[in-house]
């Protein structure tokens, strides 16, 4: 079933046609969603380097810009500390280690933008 609806933003009229879809008819797909379809990401292009195949992967909870890296290749973190600071909504957020280990690998660097489940780091 489709549905017209007359959306006025500012002075503009838009008419809009909404098209009734449920799981038996398909799938529900946004613009966004075919757009990521489309895209690369650029953290699957970066290999990942060192490791012991007990790695733990450290991804973005959001996405965001990066603004500062607090720790480099080689270091021992706790766990909960800050490994990434990531800006969203105009809020810094710290992301930090999930376990106690070693960073193997970073794979942002400061100014990148990040979506959500990119891989941020690794730890040993």
């Amino acid at each position: 079933m489709i549905k017209l609806y007359k959306i006025r933003i500012g002075e503009k009229v838009y008419e809009v046609e909404v098209e009734e879809i449920t799981e038996k008819n398909g799938a529900i797909e946004t613009s966004a969603d075919s757009n990521n379809k489309q895209k690369i990401d650029k953290n699957e292009n970066r290999p990942l380097q060192g490791g012991t195949g007990r790695s733990q992967v450290v991804k973005a909870p959001m996405q965001g810009l990066v603004v500062d890296i607090k720790v480099k290749i080689g270091e021992k973190v706790k766990a909960g500390d800050e490994i990434v600071i990531l800006e969203a909504m105009k809020m810094e957020n710290p992301i930090v280690a999930p376990c106690d280990g070693v960073i193997d690998v970073i794979k942002v660097t400061k100014g990148d933008k990040v979506n959500t489940d990119d891989i941020l780091a690794v730890l040993s």
